[in-house]
């Protein structure tokens, strides 16, 4: 029989969780070190709490998850009683049947949902983060799986200050760098983006429809948006305006100067402020060291239509030539509407979201795990027989206890035999005690890749040896 994995999934091998583990550590170090507190959620949720959160496309991606036993035989049941009595009215009431809970899509929607369950309990701001997989229904693809794995971090509060945005980019400078993967974060405001649609005069029904196309402007070029905004009802006059503006978008005071000038002729005052806000984010970022991160203000920059309101950003990794990879490894935003949704009018929230699998594709391209050093067990023990091993099994404990990873060869094999388990598994020394070590009260190692052997009689002074490396 053949086994197949689900289309989207993936096993792990033991050396891609060790480097998968490796970016955990450093994102999860950087999280606490910001102020951060860690939260999980259930992998599964009630569907309506998903649902109208993600918009059209978002809501055709979530996972739903049929009833379990008893339940799904009388969700059948009552399924063929109301085609019998001819009430089945739409599609949606034919999933109920069968279904009322759903994978979880994201982590944003949980988080707000867990608030509004504890909110009495919760110290505002409220600063979680968390590190969990999420399941898509999409097509899988290179770099893109139907269950991957999220690394939030959420600032949740009555008032968020634009200190607390230059705190997550600040945050992103701290990770890359201990990761030395270089990005580049577009930033961009939601309400400029639909300021757009009022300067150049789009129809306010097809505002979803323009800033989805804008947003593939460095995706799939000038062209490819230029067919696709014409056929969705986008005139050729309003393209090239916006086609202009954005040929001018690498000089930011110009393009500031000029959107706050339509803003005033217009009177949109949230149009002035999101100009101000981001001036204010992208100047004082400018002014704080970073030293993996570099900043441009993106135009065509849209993300989370549906419920970022605010500043929104994009991180895109950056190779060894200096060259922008096609895809993200990660961004955020600010969002009053999802909370709103939940029913808390005077919460908002700013997220920050990195995606782990394509942080460590990325960290793979660029050869950046070859210096990181990693060692399921550091040291192996020579399995001699029953009484020398009796006897070396104080030392392995106390090596254990001051962190030095062991394992003995479980075995009385040849000993190039045990010798090649060792090199196969990337162990890097051997310490091989037999009679003549335990007569003369020595500890015997050897590095397996110099192929140097040391004798030491005091085991403080072999631990200091094996902390060199």
């Amino acid at each position: 029989m053949k086994y197949f994995l689900p289309k989207g999934t993936r096993d792990f091998s033991t050396n891609e969780l060790i480097k998968r583990n490796f970016i955990i550590k450093i994102i999860q170090k950087n999280f606490k070190l910001f102020g951060f507190y860690p939260l999980e959620t259930s992998s599964f949720e009630k569907k309506s709490t998903l649902d109208g959160k993600y918009g059209e496309e978002g809501e055709s991606l979530i996972f739903k998850l049929l009833h379990s036993g008893d339940t799904l035989k009388k969700g059948l049941s009552n399924f063929l009683n109301k085609i019998n009595n001819d009430k089945i009215k739409n599609l949606s009431l034919l999933t109920n049947f069968f279904s009322n809970k759903a994978l979880r899509y994201d982590l944003t929607v949980p988080l707000v949902r867990y608030i509004v369950m504890n909110k009495n309990k919760i110290i505002f701001p409220f600063r979680r983060y968390q590190m969990q997989p999420v399941w898509r229904a999409e097509n899988p693809q290179k770099g893109r799986f139907r269950e991957f794995f999220q690394c939030d971090a959420d600032i949740i509060s009555s008032f968020i200050s634009l200190w607390d945005e230059i705190e997550l980019i600040k945050l992103c400078d701290f990770i890359f760098n201990e990761l030395n993967l270089p990005v580049i974060i577009y930033i961009n405001h939601i309400e400029i983006l639909k300021g757009l649609v009022k300067i150049y005069g789009i129809k306010e029904s097809l505002w979803k429809d323009f800033i989805i196309s804008l947003d593939k402007w460095k995706k799939i070029g000038k062209n490819l948006v230029k067919k696709e905004m014409l056929q969705k009802g986008i005139s050729i006059t309003s393209f090239e305006r916006i086609s202009d503006l954005l040929e001018k978008e690498k000089n930011f005071l110009e393009i500031k100067n000029f959107l706050t000038s339509k803003f005033k002729s217009i009177k949109n005052k949230i149009g002035e402020k999101s100009i101000k806000d981001l001036s204010i984010v992208y100047e004082t970022i400018k002014n704080i060291s970073l030293k993996k991160i570099k900043i441009e203000w993106s135009l065509s920059l849209a993300r989370g239509i549906n419920y970022y309101t605010g500043i929104i950003w994009e991180i895109v990794p950056i190779n060894n030539k200096n060259t922008k990879y096609s895809y993200s490894i990660g961004g955020g935003g600010r969002y009053s509407r999802l909370t709103k949704l939940f029913g808390m009018e005077n919460i908002s929230g700013l997220g920050l979201s990195f995606g782990l699998d394509r942080i460590y594709l990325t960290m793979e391209k660029e050869n950046l795990f070859k210096n990181s050093i990693f060692f399921p067990s550091k040291i192996l023990f020579i399995n001699f027989g029953y009484e020398e091993s009796l006897y070396t099994y104080k030392l392995m404990n106390i090596l254990r206890e001051k962190g030095i990873s062991n394992q003995l060869y479980p075995n009385n094999i040849k000993i190039h035999k045990q010798f090649k388990y060792a090199n196969d598994n990337k162990i890097p020394f051997a310490i091989i005690i037999g009679k003549n070590e335990i007569i003369n009260n020595k500890i015997k190692i050897k590095n397996l890749k110099t192929r140097i052997e040391k004798e030491y009689n005091d085991i403080n002074d072999l631990i200091k040896y094996i902390n060199m490396y």
